[in-house]
């Protein structure tokens, strides 16, 4: 077991004995990262906001079952991710999936380094379809392999391989729009 496991634990074992101030410091030490991960599932601020207060609820409710097995960061993060997507299958979203990929035929020119910023990145990942955006996200920013995608989404491994390739060149595609829209 790794020490990272044990990080924070003497906040951990204060919430679980009910300190309010120990629950705000770990609110205060975990909130912006998984803020982040709410924003980029539910691609919006008031969503990524609900799912975020959610996910510390769910959190603090479910304290006494954190085993120390992983970090307390990667166990939220798990809670946080389940709570999206259970909230995005609840307002029944269809998980839309490009179906575009004709559009990708073509070779591939060399990419402008300025074209890969963080900021066009999320910018084009913002306008993809819910289900690839999810699997996108997930795969490239929340180091999930296609296996555990799978088994979050309940979709097979190859769908959320297929759905990763096509968002990936999606998002290429549109930053290289916005590109030429620029100049």
């Amino acid at each position: 077991m790794s020490q990272t496991a044990f990080i924070h634990q003497d906040l951990i074992a204060d919430s679980i004995k009910g300190s309010n101030k120990a629950r705000y410091q770990l609110y205060q030490l975990y909130s912006k990262a998984m803020f982040n991960v709410c924003f980029r599932m539910m691609n919006n601020r008031e969503d990524a906001e609900d799912m975020l207060q959610e996910a510390f609820v769910q959190a603090f409710q479910k304290l006494e079952s954190f085993r120390h097995e992983s970090s307390f960061g990667t166990w939220l993060k798990t809670i946080t991710i389940h709570a999206c997507i259970n909230a995005l299958n609840k307002r029944k979203l269809d998980l839309r999936y490009i179906d575009d990929l004709h559009r990708f035929e073509t070779a591939e020119e060399e990419p402008e380094e300025a074209l890969f910023t963080t900021e066009n990145i999320l910018d084009a990942m913002n306008q993809l379809p819910e289900g690839g955006r999810i699997v996108f996200s997930l795969y490239l920013l929340e180091g999930y392999d296609h296996g555990e995608i799978a088994q979050i989404l309940n979709i097979t491994e190859s769908t959320s391989k297929t759905q990763y390739m096509r968002a990936k060149r999606r998002v290429y595609e549109i930053m290289k729009q916005t590109k030429s829209r620029e100049i």
